[in-house]
Formats: structure tokens, C-alpha cells, sequence
């Protein structure tokens, strides 16, 4: 069995499905379906199993876990960056990690997990080493110590464990997020409903809507998460999951435009409560991940909008 946390969330959705065209269905998806309208994501998808997030901690605390499991992929967190209740947060994303991740040690289970590029804050410097980390909100702090933790077990675990500090990821499947949805998204439903993309004005250097992230389309990251799966010799560590490219708001909303052959743009003033909390640039250095050998590429903003935009008609 392969068990996937987050299974009904964004990224743990299309890892799902990636999964099921591989003719894997033997799948125990772990997730939080107190929103339920996260259950599109898998209607469609042959699983073995669900369990909720807390039930499946606890069999974990109790040893009651059992069965052979062929790997887990982490994906599960609270992946909203304006949530300020630290004790929800650590215990989502900082305890629930750990567990799992020493389960998967003791197991000798290979454990492939979701990190954040939120680790990095407001920085320029984007190689995965302690000196580049300074996060700027709690979800990044939570990421942060959980990767630090494994920085200092990874000596003594012998089973593969790889981390993924993904930049900004889009693409299907993430409907649910509300504001945490990607500017993809939101820029699409803005020109449906208006005809017009909302983009902040200049701040942190920037001119206007020319803040910079590294986007990244999902079916990327999920080949990286198969890559790390299939060559499960590879070093164990921490790596970016990126494009590996910085580009800006700008050039997001131009390819969602052009998709729709209709739209402009409006600038924004810069949200106040955002002030001192945001990344107005991001560029993943790959370097690491590719001295894996990790040979995946990635999508241009300009294909992977278009991809996207073009799999809602379906």
C-alpha cells in the first residue's frame, strides 16, 4: 500500500491520480474532509482506503499501523499563510510530521514530504541551507522546524527521505483553497467575471504587478515526487521544487488573458496587513535537486497556464 496525507487536497490529489495511471489504486488516503467540497479531487479516482488525519495519527501513536506500505507521501498541512493560531499550526504541521516521519524511520519506509518555499521569507538567497532560512509568517516557521528536524535525524535513518520546498505551485485541482489558491486561478475567474485581472501595485522594489515568484505547474511537482519514488537510492535531503525561473504577476496575468483572447489589467493598492509578510520575489536554485539526478523538467508559465486554463473546459 502507499499512503498519501493531503490525498483529497491540491497537490496530494493529482499525485493520487498520477498514481492511478500508473494502474496503482492500492492507496490509503489520509486528509481532513471537514470541508467537504475537497472530495471532487478524488471522486474520480481509484483508491483502497480513506482514514481522517487524526484517526490515522493515532494508529500511528498506538502501533497499530500494520500491513506493508511501499512508501508514504507526505502532503497534508495547513497551508494557509495567514492562519495565526500557533497551536493549530505546530500540531498540523510540526507534530504530525514528526510522528509520521519517525514511524516511516523505524519502518524503514521511504518518506517523501511537502516543505514550502515559505521557509526562505522575504529573502534573495534560495539554497537549501540553514543560513538562507527566515521565515516571515507561522505556516514558514512550522515548515522550517520540521525540516530542521529532519536535517538532524537524517544521519541515524537509513530508509529514504527526500523534503520538497515548493515555490508557487498551480494548476488543476486546487478549487478548495479559497485565497490560498494560486493567482492562476483567481486571475482566470477575474477575467471571467470582470474581464479584468487584479494585480497589486509596486512594493518591495517592485513596480507594479512586476513582484516575481518562481510559478511551478503541479504536474511537475508530482513528477518530481514519482522521480524520488522510483529511484529511492538517490541522497537523502531537502531540495527545491521549482521552475528554477523567477517570473513576474505580470506575465501570469498576460498568458491568462491571452488563453481567454480577452481581459487587461488593474493595479491595486498594496494590502496593508501583507506589509513586512510577503515574498515579492522567489527563483528555486535547483542545483541540489539536480545533482540527484533528478532530470525532470518544467513548464514555462506561458505552457503551464495554458495547460491548466485548457483542462477546466474538460
Amino acid at each position: 500500500m502507499i499512503i498519501v496525507t493531503g490525498g483529497a487536497g491540491f497537490i496530494g490529489s493529482n499525485l493520487v491520480h498520477a498514481l492511478n495511471a500508473r494502474g496503482i489504486t492500492d492507496i490509503l488516503v489520509v486528509d481532513d474532509l471537514a470541508d467537504g467540497r475537497k472530495f471532487v479531487n478524488i471522486a474520480t479516482a481509484g483508491i483502497a482506503d480513506y482514514e481522517h488525519y487524526e484517526d490515522f495519527l493515532e494508529r500511528i501513536e498506538r502501533g497499530k499501523l500494520g500491513g506493508r506500505i511501499e512508501a508514504v507521501f507526505h502532503q497534508g498541512a495547513c497551508s494557509d499563510t495567514t492562519e495565526w493560531d500557533g497551536r493549530y499550526m505546530m500540531e498540523v504541521n510540526y507534530r504530525f510530521s514528526r510522528e509520521l516521519f519517525e514511524f516511516c524511520a523505524a519502518e524503514a519506509i521511504p518518506f517523501i514530504y511537502a516543505s514550502s518555499a515559505a521557509v526562505y521569507g522575504a529573502g534573495e538567497a534560495f539554497g537549501e541551507t540553514a543560513a538562507n532560512e527566515a521565515p516571515i509568517n507561522l505556516y514558514g516557521y512550522s515548515k522550517t522546524l520540521f525540516d530542521r528536524y529532519v536535517r538532524r535525524r537524517l544521519p541515524a535513518v537509513r530508509s529514504p527521505v527526500a523534503g520538497f520546498r515548493y515555490f508557487n505551485v498551480y494548476g488543476p485541482r486546487e478549487q478548495h483553497k479559497g485565497r490560498m489558491a494560486s493567482v492562476a486561478w483567481h486571475f482566470h475567474n477575474q477575467v471571467m467575471d470582470s474581464g479584468r485581472c487584479r494585480l497589486f501595485a509596486g512594493s518591495g522594489g517592485y513596480g507594479d504587478g512586476e513582484q516575481r515568484r518562481d510559478f511551478v505547474y503541479v504536474d511537475d511537482v508530482v513528477a518530481v515526487n514519482l522521480w524520488f519514488f522510483d529511484h529511492p537510492g538517490s541522497t537523502n535531503g531537502v531540495y527545491n521544487v521549482g521552475s528554477g525561473r523567477s517570473q513576474s504577476f505580470n506575465d501570469v496575468a498576460r498568458a491568462v488573458i491571452a488563453h481567454h483572447g480577452r481581459g487587461e489589467i488593474e493595479y491595486i493598492p498594496f494590502p496593508e496587513d501583507l506589509e513586512g509578510r510577503y515574498q515579492s520575489f522567489t527563483e528555486a536554485d535547483l542545483e541540489k535537486l539536480r545533482e540527484t539526478g533528478c532530470d525532470v523538467g518544467f513548464r514555462t508559465v506561458e505552457r503551464g497556464v495554458e495547460e491548466y486554463l485548457g483542462s477546466l473546459k474538460d
